[in-house]
């Protein structure tokens, strides 16, 4: 075997691994309890150091084990939406995905809550950006229009959507503007439209 066909072997069973450990995880959660690394680890069938290397600590474990057990839901809210380019069916599945993750956001908060305090640190550590999963699901929504707008315009709308949806919303609405989940869920889809709509006025081709 070439020495580049046993990297990438090494690379997907990392991988495997890893995400072996947070479905077993992410089972554990669904059944109501909070597992510690060793405990997924267990539950995995794969052993404590090596999870403690992919997650050294509880925190970590659980708020990667919620995100990675939410995707399926929205992928799947998305997958029943409009699939059409008119108007009406993009803000359609706007209103889909907002809402799906809003949900989610709400029913995972606290855990959410701590991976944005784990991220932050992080990031001043020089950690890759996160959230790219939150722009693909964006675009998959509002793609149709990127032949409909100038090119700054449908950017501008991929930027204001990305301030719309996950727990950065929750922190304002909640924390600052103090309204309950589903006052801020409500308000997060409000927003979303809005800032589609906005756009749709001043950002088109013109004819």
């Amino acid at each position: 075997m070439s020495t580049g066909k046993a990297e990438k072997g090494r690379v997907q069973q990392k991988q495997r691994t890893r995400q072996q450990i947070l479905t077993a995880a992410a089972a554990l959660i669904s059944s109501g309890s909070r597992p510690t690394v060793t405990e997924a680890a267990d539950a995995a069938e794969v052993s404590r150091r090596t999870a403690y290397r992919y997650f050294p600590s509880q925190e970590k474990l659980l708020t990667e084990a919620t995100l990675n057990g939410v995707r399926p839901a929205i992928e799947e809210a998305m997958a029943a939406a409009p699939t059409g380019d008119s108007i009406e069916d993009i803000e359609a599945r706007l209103v889909m995905l907002v809402h799906t993750v809003q949900k989610l956001t709400l029913r995972n908060e606290a855990l959410l809550r701590t991976m944005i305090h784990a991220t932050v640190l992080e990031k001043t550590r020089g950690a890759p950006k996160r959230g790219t999963r939150r722009l693909e699901w964006i675009e998959l929504a509002v793609g149709g229009l990127q032949r409909r707008l100038k090119p700054a315009a449908y950017e501008r709308l991929l930027t204001g959507l990305a301030l719309c949806i996950g727990i950065e919303a929750f922190l304002v609405f909640r924390d600052i503007r103090g309204l309950s989940g589903p006052q801020a869920t409500e308000a997060s889809e409000w927003l979303a439209l809005t800032v589609l709509r906005a756009t749709l006025r001043e950002g088109r081709h013109e004819r």
